[in-house]
């Protein structure tokens, strides 16, 4: 029987009296596109953090590939590559030069060059490979922590807000090469706030809010659980009346966009808008998407 990539059993984490995360299970099998959702503060990082081993969980186990992150710790490190939210890097080093060093911390040596020089030219680092890490912009810093995250060749990878502040190309770039190791059999772990990142790429996704997993399915079944239409209505004259109020969204100059469940709604709108003369210049009715499903499962937190 296949282990599973990622098995997270009754963990809870406590700083002094604050519960940072409130007994989560959660398993993720082998070759998944995972997707790891919710507001700051919900606990997603300190998740991670206790996956990579930089934490230790105040109840409960975690275990990536079998091997347990705190009896088992160096196999379960040598199975997991992390690209972190921030911009840590060693000055002192090339981006060649700190890739195989990287992949040598974990008993990789020369016959992991290949695979280096891979990566290197995958995420568009190879006019930079000799260049020193305190010379690289923001972006191909960002690029080479990807390729530190990669160099030991690890089969489960989590991504941490890795497209945070990047441009369009590098993330194209990223997400080419992502999409690669995927079907190439790496397990993948995504956290991001571009929820259409997230629809896009990953078949499974939990929620979390206030350290709990408030949803978990596949991305397909949450949007049709908890998704239905987004009326947009944009008027010539006139306002939104009272009774329309409460399926509002969001208001952008004289566009309502109002979220329904049923499509009889549409009639309801339309009647409330003639009560009221309101004069409509165009309307869209439009499929809802993975952020209608955040916002109705964790917005507030």
């Amino acid at each position: 029987m296949t282990v599973p990539a990622i098995k997270i059993e009754h963990i809870q984490k406590h700083f002094g009296s604050l519960q940072a995360l409130k007994g989560i299970d959660l398993t993720v099998q082998q070759g998944e596109f995972f997707g790891l959702l919710g507001p700051n503060g919900a606990g997603k990082s300190t998740l991670i953090n206790i996956l990579a081993g930089l934490l230790r969980p105040s109840t409960g186990n975690a275990a990536i590939m079998g091997h347990d992150v705190v009896t088992d710790y160096q196999a379960a490190r040598q199975a997991l590559g992390v690209v972190p939210q921030e911009l840590v890097f060693d000055p002192f080093f090339n981006v060649r030069e700190m890739l195989r060093f990287q992949a040598g911390y974990f008993g990789r040596g020369k016959e992991n060059d290949a695979w280096v020089d891979e990566i290197i030219e995958s995420l568009g680092l190879t006019d930079k490979a000799h260049t020193n890490m305190r010379r690289l912009s923001g972006g191909m810093k960002r690029r080479a922590l990807i390729a530190q995250a990669l160099a030991h060749r690890p089969p489960v990878i989590v991504l941490d807000e890795p497209t945070a502040g990047v441009d369009v190309e590098l993330r194209q770039l990223m997400w080419a090469f992502i999409k690669k190791l995927n079907k190439e059999g790496h397990t993948i772990i995504l956290t991001t706030h571009y929820l259409e990142e997230a629809e896009e790429l990953c078949s499974r996704v939990a929620m979390m809010k206030q350290g709990e997993i408030v949803a978990l399915d596949t991305t397909a079944n949450l949007l049709s659980k908890f998704a239905a239409k987004n009326l947009c209505i944009t008027l010539k004259s006139g306002d939104l009346p009272e009774s329309l109020r409460p399926l509002l969204k969001k208001v952008e100059g004289a566009t309502f966009s109002l979220a329904l469940t049923e499509l009889n709604q549409v009639e309801f709108a339309l009647s409330e808008l003639r009560k009221v003369n309101a004069e409509i210049d165009d309307m869209q009715l439009i499929e809802a998407d993975l952020e209608d499903v955040f916002l109705s499962l964790v917005g507030g937190a």
